[in-house]
């Protein structure tokens, strides 16, 4: 009898187990859903909208020039016997830079010199004749002319041995040599080119409907390829009063002043002309808008969580844009990320 008990109560308890394990399984199934079902964090970056001054800008590119620039040209013929000078050797107005043979000149320096002294004491030997009237005006006006031609026969060959030393009309850096020593060069040769690096010049030609933005005497900013890490100043010195028909353009000439001379005639610069500056405006970094359809928006940063928000923006420098309505200062913005959120996401800022 307590054999048959106890067949009964294994008999009982087996189909007990089996149901339970089934109800075991359907608990884990609905732990793993549950992780799947939790929400991606997305790793950003983020920065505050903050209060400065930001510029309106015209922008444009141009090769840097020298504003003063000239082929030094010999004015006699000759002899190269001397450079004085090479390229990149700064020269002051006056400076000489070559010298030219001058010994057949100086020859006829010293003939021209002696048939002056002749002439001169004839001349005045027949003005003391003349003043008496011992002597027609006429025969007096022959000798005082001859004496005339002489002296400026005498002076325009002193003239020419002064030539022969040739010299710089403006100041600035030899750019270019044009000759080398015993060349034979003929009057008005050019024999070297001088540039002036103190202003130099950057020419824009601008569209006309832009003309009304710009003034002398505005500010200017050039940055140049070649030296990547520095910002210089200039502004507008002279807008032509002209525009070009065939182009719809207007001359602008902008001057800067570079004491460093890191600045050379031939650079490629890129420039902005400020025409406005709005003062304590709001900023948001450029890094931080996303521009679809005509509309601007960000994503702003509140209790770990990116809510977008739509702006209007106003003027634009190269790292902040200007914030018109929408936003407040002190907002914190995603810059970094912000292309795998949507609204109401949940974020993990991993560079403050």
């Amino acid at each position: 009898m307590r054999q048959i008990l106890g067949i009964i109560v294994v008999g009982l308890t087996l189909p007990a187990i089996i149901l339970g394990l089934p109800g075991c399984g359907k608990n884990s199934h609905s732990k793993s859903k549950d992780k799947k079902d939790e929400k991606l964090v997305i790793p950003v970056e983020i920065a505050r909208v903050i209060t400065g001054d930001i510029s309106a800008y015209y922008t444009g590119t141009a090769s840097i020039e020298a504003e003063e620039e000239t082929e030094v040209v010999a004015k006699v013929g000759g002899v190269v016997e001397q450079i004085m000078v090479e390229e990149g050797t700064p020269v002051r107005e006056g400076d000489i830079l070559v010298k030219l043979d001058d010994e057949m000149i100086s020859v006829q320096l010293l003939q021209a010199e002696a048939m002056l002294n002749k002439l001169q004491n004839n001349y005045l030997r027949n003005k003391e004749l003349h003043d008496k009237q011992l002597i027609s005006a006429e025969e007096f006006q022959q000798v005082r002319y001859e004496y005339e031609s002489q002296k400026a026969a005498y002076d325009m060959t002193k003239l020419n041995l002064d030539y022969t030393s040739i010299k710089t009309p403006i100041g600035g850096v030899v750019a270019e040599r044009l000759i080398k020593v015993g060349n034979m060069i003929q009057p008005n040769q050019a024999v070297f080119r001088v540039a002036g690096m103190d202003p130099l010049i950057a020419i824009l030609h601008v569209p006309e409907r832009q003309l009304s933005k710009l003034r002398v005497g505005q500010k200017v900013l050039l940055n140049v390829d070649a030296i990547d890490k520095d910002e210089f100043s200039g502004r507008i010195k002279r807008i032509s009063p002209i525009v070009d028909p065939a182009t719809g353009t207007v001359k602008v000439t902008i001057e800067t002043h570079d004491p460093s001379g890191k600045l050379r005639p031939g650079m490629f610069s890129r420039i902005r002309i400020i025409y406005d500056i709005h003062a304590h405006a709001l900023m948001a970094p450029k890094d931080a808008i996303i521009s679809e359809d005509k509309i601007s928006s960000v994503f702003v940063l509140r209790d770990s969580t990116a809510y977008r928000q739509n702006i209007k923006i106003g003027y634009i420098n190269t790292s902040h844009v200007e914030i018109l309505f929408g936003l407040q200062e002190g907002d914190t913005l995603i810059t970094t990320g912000k292309g795998s959120l949507k609204d109401s996401t949940r974020v993990n800022v991993v560079s403050p």
